[in-house]
């Protein structure tokens, strides 16, 4: 017997990428009893009215406030009603039958909790679709390095799946399509609501890993990620990634990394403004300074919290 799959989508003033993201389900996803939650962060851009009257099947949800990411799945989670629970950003197209390929892989592996797509840019060139490594110092080191370790362990497969077969992640899958047991997140708790955005996926995988469940990418399932083409990261994204890292390390009893981590940030920062004066390309040196004043500006407000 199929098990049943609810797919959650948070969304945050994107309904025409939604509507597309939408489609491509119904399009696409074939063999399957699933349903769709839409959870809207108060995007006030006619996105509520347009579900509704679009989608009138639909289980709409409106906030009411910009919870972020996490807290805000949660609200979807507590009305799903599937076996799985598929959480899927609104920034993404299914290209072929993801939803399904990916819930018969959890159907026949059991030991198996979380499993994700490959992710695809909008001109179809791989992108990041999952992690190798849990974030730590290892982590932080290879980024300085330019991934030297993770290239020797783990060769191409570091962030997509480039083996056409299924592989058993030491890391996590991105948030971005990440299909997870519903029993086992009854077991552990669903996402941790002291994340706004960012890391918390990586946490709850933290938690989910710990009680000995394993977390596979499954290549055949393919999805487009938007998101995913894009280089710089802005400022407002830096400064919740780096507060959301080192919440992480405190929530996984890694405290003693913030300041190792801290260090490491500001030496890759360094690295790669030397790198890009060599090479004379003032929009990179523009933003690893910018870069390098946030990680200070973020550490010194992690300290003072802690004062």
């Amino acid at each position: 017997m199929k098990c049943f799959v609810s797919i959650i989508i948070v969304n945050y003033k994107t309904k025409d990428l939604l509507v597309d993201c939408i489609l491509s389900i119904y399009e696409k996803t074939e063999d399957l009893d699933f349903e769709i939650i839409i959870v809207d962060n108060d995007s006030c851009d006619g996105s509520e009215q347009l579900i509704i009257n679009k989608f009138p099947e639909i289980n709409f949800i409106q906030s009411g406030s910009n919870l972020g990411f996490g807290r805000a799945n949660n609200l979807g989670i507590h009305q799903a009603k599937g076996d799985y629970i598929f959480f899927l950003n609104s920034d993404t197209i299914l290209l072929n039958n993801a939803v399904t390929i990916l819930s018969n892989y959890l159907d026949q592996n059991i030991d198996v909790a979380i499993c994700g797509a490959n992710l695809y840019d909008e001109h179809k060139n791989p992108t990041n679709s999952f992690n190798q490594l849990m974030p730590g110092l290892y982590t932080d080191a290879d980024v300085l390095l330019g991934g030297f370790f993770s290239k020797i362990l783990h060769g191409k497969n570091i962030i997509f799946n480039y083996s056409e077969r299924n592989l058993i992640l030491n890391g996590y899958v991105t948030g971005a399509d990440m299909m997870v047991r519903k029993d086992v997140l009854d077991k552990v708790g669903f996402f941790d609501q002291d994340f706004f955005m960012y890391y918390e996926e990586t946490e709850l995988t933290w938690r989910i890993k710990r009680e000995g469940y394993l977390v596979v990418s499954v290549p055949d399932a393919k999805i487009v990620h938007l998101e995913g083409a894009s280089e710089i990261i802005k400022e407002n994204t830096m400064r919740r990634i780096i507060k959301s890292k080192y919440l992480y390390f405190e929530k996984t009893n890694k405290k003693g990394l913030i300041k190792i981590s801290f260090v490491l940030f500001l030496l890759t920062a360094w690295s790669r403004i030397a790198l890009f004066k060599i090479k004379g390309n003032q929009e990179r040196i523009s933003y690893w300074l910018s870069c390098l004043k946030l990680n200070h500006q973020e550490y010194s407000l992690y300290k003072e919290s802690k004062n």
